[in-house]
C-alpha cells in the first residue's frame, strides 16, 4: 500500500477505524465455518472511570493499548485524538485521575508497549506506518522504524516483543481494499532490519506471544479467526495454522492478550466484550460490560496487573472512552501488558 499523505485528522480517524472495525467489509461472507466449542461462563466487568469524550474534530474516540509502567500507572492511547489532544494518557487507577503524556500533530496510535530491551514506550502509528518510541515519561519522541517492507507500506496495528526486545507487528495491509494482504513483520530491536514472517492474512490485528515465547497468536479481523505462528528461535516461522474460529456475530476479532496460564483474551470490535479461550481453542468465558452501559460498541484490549489478576479493559463508543475492570482467569505477565 502506498504511503499515506498528510491529511486532516478526521480522515486519519476514519482510516484508523477501518483497521479496528473492518468498516466496508462483510464478515458474513467468510468461507470458514465457526468451530468454537461453547460460550463458557459470563464475567461481568465493572466501570472504573471515563477517560475521554467524543472529539468534535474526529467525531469519535477510541481507546487502545493499555499497558502498565514500572510504577504501576496504566497508560492507554486514544487512536482518534486530534492534534493537540492527549494521544497517550497516564491513569492513576486508585485516584481515578488521568493526565496527558504525549500528543503530536499527525499520529494515529493503535497500541503501546514497553520494550524489555531499552525500557522505552513503543507506539504503532497506523496512519503513517511507523513505530514511534518515547521515554517512559512521554518525552524524547523518536521514529524507531519507518518505510516500506518488501516494497509495501505498512498499516501497523499491534506490537509483541520477544525476550530480547525484537518487535513483532501486525500489518493490516489490504483492509481498505477488502483483500487478504495482511502481514506479520519482525523488526530487529535496533530498528535496522524488517522481515515479513507471514503474509496473505485477513486484516492482521491482535498479536501476542504465548507463555513460553514458542509462538505468536494472531487475530485476523475480517475472517474472525486466530492463527498460530510457531517461531523457530532464529527470527523466522517454523509453522502456521488456523487455531480458533471466533463466533463473533456482528463483532470482529481485535487485540489479543495472554495470561500466565496461556489463556487468550480476544477483544471484540462491534460489541463491548472480550472472548476468552484456552490454548486448545476452548471458549472459557465472555467478559461483558453491564447491559445498562449504553453507547459502547467495542472492547479493544486488556492489561492484566503483572503478578495479579485484576484486569483493565479499554471500551469505547459514542458514549466515550472508558476503563472497565474484571478478575482475570490467571495472573498477568508481559504478554498481557500492552500490545
Amino acid at each position: 500500500m502506498r504511503r499515506l499523505p498528510s491529511r486532516s485528522l478526521a480522515v486519519l480517524a476514519t482510516i484508523g477505524t477501518l483497521a479496528l472495525t473492518g468498516c466496508g467489509t462483510d464478515p458474513g461472507a467468510s468461507s470458514d465455518t465457526a468451530a468454537s466449542t461453547g460460550t463458557g461462563r459470563t464475567i461481568r466487568a465493572q466501570k472504573v472511570m471515563q477517560l475521554t469524550k467524543v472529539h468534535e474534530e474526529t467525531g469519535m474516540t477510541l481507546l487502545e493499548g493499555p499497558t502498565f509502567d514500572e510504577d504501576g500507572s496504566l497508560l492507554v492511547v486514544d487512536v482518534t485524538a486530534p492534534a493537540g489532544k492527549p494521544k497517550v494518557i497516564r491513569v492513576d487507577i486508585e485516584k481515578k485521575t488521568s493526565r496527558a503524556v504525549h500528543t503530536d500533530g499527525r499520529g494515529a496510535y493503535t497500541s503501546a508497549q514497553f520494550s524489555p530491551y531499552d525500557g522505552r514506550l513503543y507506539l504503532t502509528d497506523y496512519a503513517y506506518g511507523e513505530v514511534v518510541s518515547l521515554a517512559p515519561d512521554g518525552s524524547d519522541p523518536r521514529t524507531f522504524f519507518s518505510g516500506k517492507v518488501d516494497g509495501a507500506q505498512m498499516n501497523l496495528d499491534d506490537i509483541a516483543f520477544d525476550k530480547a526486545g525484537n518487535l513483532y507487528v501486525s500489518d493490516t495491509r489490504g483492509l481498505s481494499e477488502g483483500e487478504e494482504h495482511g502481514r506479520v513483520v519482525r523488526i530487529d530491536r535496533d530498528g535496522k532490519k524488517a522481515t515479513v514472517l507471514a503474509g496473505e492474512l485477513a486484516a492482521t490485528n491482535g498479536i501476542s506471544f504465548d507463555v513460553d515465547y514458542r509462538g505468536l497468536w494472531i487475530s485476523e479481523l475480517t475472517q474472525n479467526r486466530i492463527s498460530y505462528l510457531r517461531v523457530d528461535g532464529k527470527g523466522g516461522v517454523a509453522s502456521q495454522h488456523t487455531a480458533i474460529r471466533v463466533d463473533g456475530g456482528i463483532a470482529q476479532t481485535d487485540s489479543i492478550a495472554v495470561d500466565a496460564d496461556g489463556n487468550l483474551y480476544v477483544g471484540l470490535s462491534g460489541r463491548p466484550a472480550m472472548a476468552v479461550y484456552n490454548k486448545h481453542g476452548e471458549r472459557l468465558a465472555t467478559v461483558e460490560v453491564p447491559a445498562r452501559a449504553e453507547g459502547l460498541e467495542m472492547a479493544t484490549n486488556v492489561a492484566i496487573t503483572p503478578g495479579g489478576r485484576t484486569a483493565y479493559m479499554t471500551v469505547s463508543g459514542p458514549a466515550g472512552g472508558y476503563l472497565y475492570t474484571f478478575d482475570a482467569l490467571a495472573e498477568g505477565i508481559r504478554q498481557s501488558n500492552g500490545g
